[in-house]
């Protein structure tokens, strides 16, 4: 069995950063000495699907549109991300990269409140993507300081990594604004009898979580206020 440090190394890369270029290595039969050039028209086509992976770059100021993403502000370990909309009140959450003890970027985490009024013990959601190779029946586990952790299960997989739909209730939110840090923990495929353990930083947790949903209780407002103007051109 290989060490553990190098399965985690292993374990990071999934996300992606290291996919090697099909197709950049090819060999070909030496010239005979009465070869000629064949005109530039009549050179071999590529064969299929080499080159399929190359990048095509990003234009500079893509990415600035409706539904892009960007970050409004720090606080400390989180960032305020937030969603380009029509009515320019755009919606956002917290959100934390999460690395092992090398430095490697494991995970991620994005936490937001749910909408006034909804029912249910949950007062505010949370997404956790993990890398492909994790350990689904394993799930994801949480936890704050000293405290009993909770397992959540993986709701989807998508090119990106697998996804936990985290419910925080109450008490688990005003634990996160009072902890000093926490533990996302997962299992990896190619290692089940052993756990990664992430480090969740809460500083700033406090801070970042009001800003946030200061930004979304106006975001909810202008769409209302979207709709009823909406709704009152119809009338006419």
């Amino acid at each position: 069995m290989a060490p553990l440090t190098t399965k985690l190394t292993v374990f990071a890369l999934i996300l992606g950063v290291c996919t090697p270029i099909a197709g950049m290595a090819q060999t070909t039969d030496a010239p005979t000495a009465d070869t000629t050039v064949a005109p530039a028209t009549d050179a071999p086509k590529p064969a299929p699907g080499v080159g399929d992976d190359l990048s095509l770059g990003v234009t500079e100021g893509a990415g600035t549109g409706i539904g892009s993403s960007y970050t409004v502000a720090s606080f400390e370990a989180w960032e305020q991300r937030c969603i380009r909309s029509e009515s320019g009140a755009d919606p956002c959450q917290l959100y934390q990269l999460l690395k092992d003890e090398t430095g490697n970027s494991v995970a991620e985490i994005a936490i937001f409140g749910l909408p006034a009024g909804t029912k249910g013990p949950a007062v505010a959601g949370a997404n956790i993507v993990v890398p492909l190779e994790t350990l689904l029946t394993e799930g994801v586990s949480v936890r704050v300081d000293e405290g009993k952790g909770k397992t959540y299960p993986f709701s989807v997989c998508s090119g990106q990594g697998c996804i936990a739909r985290v419910g925080l209730t109450a008490e688990e939110l005003d634990g996160m604004r009072k902890g000093a840090g926490g533990i996302v923990s997962i299992v990896p495929f190619i290692a089940p009898d052993q756990r990664v353990e992430l480090t969740l930083s809460l500083k700033g947790f406090t801070a970042g979580y009001t800003a946030t949903e200061e930004m979304n209780a106006k975001a909810d407002a202008a769409a209302a206020a979207a709709d009823a103007a909406a709704a009152a051109a119809n009338k006419e």
